[in-house]
């Protein structure tokens, strides 16, 4: 035989092994008997790295729930906010739990499962700080009543004028102080939330916005007791429609089964127990 042309043939017949070999491990995957689950392990009380160095947290919980449900294998592991979805589209993990909010931007390169918790935004400062004099103030939905929401907002640049006001990078919070308050006052971001903790109480940052789920929990406890939540809240727009499981678009039948476990984890009540057991409130999506 002529050697090229059983070099060629040699090629192919080898394509389609390796063509094979990919057809029976995407069927296998899509099984989804395993699940291998990426959390940040640093934004308690969502998800964090307990003393021992385990993963703790409603997330960790309710991960841990909804695999028992879809009767599937699963692995949580830490993965550092900023590099969470790159690493869930190069196939690191499988999916994301970890108090990331849905929004039109991410949307645009990866899916979610319907939302799990809707948690308010808030600004938290030091109670010793002129800013604590802020009034508290309903919670303002920037979708459903835009321009209420955003006339509470130029009530609050009145009193952040000058201040520096920070927030976790790559969140919806960063978001929302660079979209509203940059120029007004000095926007910071910081690599976790505990950083910016830091800062306020340090006296080096005026505030920092993150959610009423985060907030409310650290002021329980001694590192959180000199900070107070003021003025308004705020949902919606910005903020997206909730906090859900990212997913890639390649995986529909993925996105399907979390789908239908976190519904029947809200129907029966475990998520308002979870919520409860670790935030203090229920946070389920109405």
């Amino acid at each position: 035989m002529n050697k090229r042309l059983y070099t060629l043939l040699a090629a192919v017949a080898a394509l389609g092994l390796s063509a094979g070999v990919g057809t029976d491990a995407m069927a296998q995957a899509k099984d989804w008997k395993k699940i291998k689950i990426a959390t940040e392990g640093a934004y308690a009380p969502w998800n964090f790295t307990n003393a021992a160095g385990k993963l703790e947290g409603f997330e960790v919980d309710l991960a841990n729930d909804l695999c028992k449900r879809m009767k599937a294998e699963c692995e949580i592991v830490a993965q550092d906010w900023d590099g969470i979805i790159p690493s869930l589209q190069a196939g690191k993990y499988d999916v994301i739990i970890a108090g990331m909010s849905i929004t039109p931007k991410r949307m645009e390169v990866i899916d979610f499962s319907t939302p799990y918790a809707v948690t308010p935004a808030a600004l938290a400062v030091l109670k010793s700080s002129p800013l604590a004099k802020i009034p508290a103030d309903k919670n303002y939905d920037l979708t459903k009543n835009k321009a209420e929401a955003e006339k509470a907002i130029e009530g609050l640049k009145v009193a952040l004028k000058g201040k520096v006001i920070g927030a976790q990078v790559s969140t919806t919070h960063s978001n929302f102080i660079e979209a509203y308050f940059k120029g007004t006052a000095e926007t910071r971001t910081y690599k976790t939330t505990e950083q910016h903790d830091l800062d306020i109480t340090a006296g080096r940052l005026d505030g920092a916005y993150a959610s009423i789920g985060y907030w409310k929990p650290l002021m329980g406890k001694p590192e959180g007791k000199d900070l107070v939540m003021v003025g308004p809240t705020f949902t919606g727009g910005i903020f997206g429609t909730g906090v859900g499981a990212g997913l890639r678009k390649t995986d529909p039948e993925l996105k399907a089964k979390f789908n239908e476990a976190i519904g029947a984890a809200a129907k029966d009540g475990t998520i308002k127990t979870l919520a409860v057991k670790w935030f203090g409130f229920d946070n389920t999506p109405q």
